[in-house]
């Protein structure tokens, strides 16, 4: 028996996010990239803030390219973007998926000769020929033809009927200029090295991509064509104002009060009591814990906003709660409003914060708030 019941958050935190300001990020990207344009990275939920929400807002700001990771998010981003220009699906489509991918106008990465080959024979047989991309290993290890030694295999998918080659992409896997500069040039000697073998092949000028977001952020001379822009379209990785572009985070983490209650000195606090008070405090119950994403790490590090002031969580991160010292007299009440991730009357806490006593990376923050929790959207016509 096979049962389809959804997952449901039963009134704990939520998530707001600011389409408003997500519009504002790409605008200032796009203008900081002059005649490159921008392709919207929108894979993993658009890195948690929801995909359709999120790619219908980024077209209203006049985005026109995304990138995803797998098929079933280019099939959501094309329902929700009808007429995107290029919906590119940067992981391993299956020959399975071609049906779909012509019909719906999205064009899939060749990342080996096996796998244009199977593709191909899948297009032919529907009396088809399929738009994709070339993606090339210049050092990232990962997926693609390994440069130079697999060009010439390269080549010879640019002859197939099933395919047409549209466009060629390479990936950094560091963009590092003052420790390590020579480890990006590599790759781009590599990448520029085999674009006249691979268009003299298919006959035209290929569509050029290189650079993600720290690319794009110091490396203004590998814009190439468009740039894959994601992690600061949501507002991380490009805060400071003095480099190419800044953007501001776009969402929110919320929770409420559960409990308040009053507590002597020397008091446990959470699961084997790691946590002590060292003085007569009062400890509030929070509706979050690690089954929403808040992550166990945060335990006895990480921090709150309730009334706008810092709140130190203590004791270990449970399933669904977590708790925090207030101190005496707080004023708190059952019910108030707790910020998880945000701002809150002039104070702020930010994901990569978290990321630091977690000893990871804003991604994983964002992208390890469940689903599960409501996702609310303003400054856009998803309100």
């Amino acid at each position: 028996m096979r049962f389809n019941a959804p997952m449901m958050n039963c009134g704990g935190s939520w998530v707001e996010v600011d389409l408003a300001q997500l519009g504002a990020n790409a605008a200032s990207i796009r203008n900081a990239l002059g005649g490159a344009d921008l392709m919207a990275v929108v894979k993993a939920d658009a890195y948690g803030h929801g995909l359709a929400a999120t790619a219908s807002a980024l077209r209203r700001a006049n985005v026109k390219k995304f990138a995803v990771a797998y098929v079933a998010e280019a099939m959501v981003v094309r329902q929700a973007v009808p007429d995107a220009e290029l919906i590119l699906v940067l992981g391993v489509a299956s020959p399975q998926d071609v049906a779909q991918l012509l019909a719906q106008r999205i064009t899939p990465v060749v990342v080996s000769a096996e796998h244009g080959c199977d593709l191909a024979a899948a297009a032919t047989a529907m009396d088809g020929r399929l738009p994709v991309h070339l993606k090339l290993d210049t050092g990232m290890g990962r997926l693609g033809f390994v440069c130079p030694q697999e060009v010439d295999a390269a080549t010879r998918l640019c002859r197939l009927s099933g395919l047409d080659v549209r466009g060629v992409c390479t990936h950094f896997a560091m963009v590092e200029l003052q420790r390590k500069p020579e480890a990006s040039r590599g790759q781009v000697d590599k990448f520029l090295a085999a674009l006249p073998v691979l268009e003299e092949a298919v006959g035209h000028r290929l569509t050029r991509h290189m650079s993600s977001t720290r690319g794009a952020l110091l490396l203004p001379e590998c814009d190439q064509d468009f740039v894959r822009v994601g992690i600061a379209l949501y507002g991380y990785g490009a805060s400071d104002a003095t480099q190419r572009f800044a953007t501001r985070p776009i969402l929110q983490w919320k929770a409420r009060v559960m409990q308040v209650k009053k507590v002597p000195a020397d008091f446990a606090v959470g699961y084997y009591g790691s946590y002590r008070t060292t003085t007569a405090t009062e400890v509030a119950t929070i509706s979050c814990g690690y089954t929403d994403g808040y992550q166990r790490y945060l335990g006895n590090h990480g921090h709150v906003l309730i009334g706008g002031e810092r709140r130190r969580v203590v004791g270990r991160v449970s399933m669904n709660w977590i708790t925090v010292d207030l101190g005496p007299d707080s004023g708190v009440r059952p019910g108030d409003e707790v910020t998880l991730i945000g701002e809150q009357d002039g104070a702020a806490i930010w994901a990569d914060e978290l990321a630091t006593h977690c000893e990871t990376i804003a991604y994983e923050i964002l992208t390890g708030i469940s689903r599960q929790i409501e996702r609310r959207y303003h400054g856009g016509a998803a309100e």
